[in-house]
């Protein structure tokens, strides 16, 4: 009873601020999910093959279901729509493989990206207050910010690549950075797996012929790999500075200061202007920037924000959300600007 009534009240809240609903279509063909996720997630998901061969699925996202909808309809003006319904997606540790009563909202086409993402929060704050919250935390963070401190590091550029790609799978980002100030540049799996066969071929002939070069040759572009020639103490320190810019938390309006002089500190060459965030103020929310916000979620492009709420005595994640330029493309399409929420109504679970 109390999830129905958190819908109503949330969907009541959407509607207000001028988003359209959509109905969206429970099937979607496989090779979007595939292009942007990669076949291994073709596990999680309920496929099947129609009547002309074509590889079809259940809809295991509700935001990829809508921006497919605003492709395909060939729509190039800024909509605002809402959406709410099941997404189904394989659960090896649940029973239940479906995601119930999930509600998104967002801006397609957005024109105006400051003004779209303070809207898309703005209705974020609305849907707190009328539910009826009394205690809840609205965190801003920024990948766009994450991505230009890497940009600007001292270090070459298969690192930067691989640190913005794992950005978003924070154990083996972990492991990246560990293996960045030892300069280890291979992953220890694939060194162990190839050491009996270093030994075995520095014991050979070193002049010995495989695949047009000597064993010297093989044995020295494998040392090559396993130590990156830089100094051990850049690696430290580059990987110091990363740490301490993902440890960053404050107040949002103190953010642009306390960013800026970090950058200044470390000698990087940014300036956080005071527009680059949207400015929230709400006596009922604590607003905060924190620069490892969203890691969870790989698809936003720049701003990142959730609303927490205090349910008993823990904090719970109510709506989450950001702007997710790259989305379509990712799915194989041309590019459309998007921002978004959605709500987590499991609140109760």
């Amino acid at each position: 009873m109390k999830s129905k009534k958190l819908s109503e009240k949330i969907l009541r809240s959407i509607r207000s601020k001028g988003f359209n609903n959509i109905t969206l279509d429970p099937v979607l063909e496989t090779k979007y999910i595939l292009q942007r996720s990669g076949e291994n997630f073709k596990k999680f998901l309920f496929s099947f093959y129609d009547l002309n061969g074509k590889e079809l699925c259940l809809r295991p996202d509700l935001t990829i279901s809508s921006v497919i909808r605003f492709i395909q309809n060939k729509k190039d003006d800024r909509e605002k729509v809402f959406y709410s319904g099941e997404a189904f997606r394989k659960n090896y540790k649940k029973k239940d493989s479906i995601i119930k009563n999930q509600i998104g909202y967002e801006i397609l086409g957005s024109k105006n990206k400051q003004k779209d993402d303070k809207e898309i929060i703005d209705t974020a704050i609305k849907i707190f207050k009328n539910s009826n919250f009394k205690k809840g935390a609205l965190k801003i963070g920024n990948v766009e910010l994450f991505n230009l401190l890497i940009e600007k590091l001292d270090i070459p550029r298969r690192w930067k690549n691989r640190l913005k790609r794992y950005y978003w799978n924070e154990n083996y980002f972990s492991e990246l950075l560990k293996r960045l100030e030892t300069n280890s540049d291979i992953d220890p799996v694939f060194v162990e797996a190839d050491k009996s066969k270093y030994q075995k071929m520095k014991k050979e002939d070193q002049n010995k012929i495989i695949a047009g070069r000597t064993y010297r040759e093989v044995l020295d572009r494998f040392d090559m790999k396993i130590k990156d020639p830089r100094k051990t103490s850049t690696g430290k320190k580059n990987t110091n500075i990363i740490k301490k810019f993902l440890k960053i938390k404050c107040p949002l309006e103190k953010a642009p200061k306390i960013l800026n002089y970090f950058f200044k500190k470390n000698r990087i060459n940014i300036v956080v202007g005071k527009g680059f965030f949207p400015l929230i103020k709400n006596k009922n929310l604590k607003v905060e920037f924190s620069a490892s916000n969203g890691r969870e979620v790989e698809l936003y492009s720049s701003m990142i924000f959730s609303v927490e709420v205090k349910i008993k005595s823990k904090f719970k994640n109510f709506i989450s959300g950001g702007r997710y330029d790259y989305l379509t493309t990712n799915l194989g399409f041309r590019k459309v600007s998007a921002v978004g929420a959605a709500v987590n109504m499991n609140l109760y679970d």
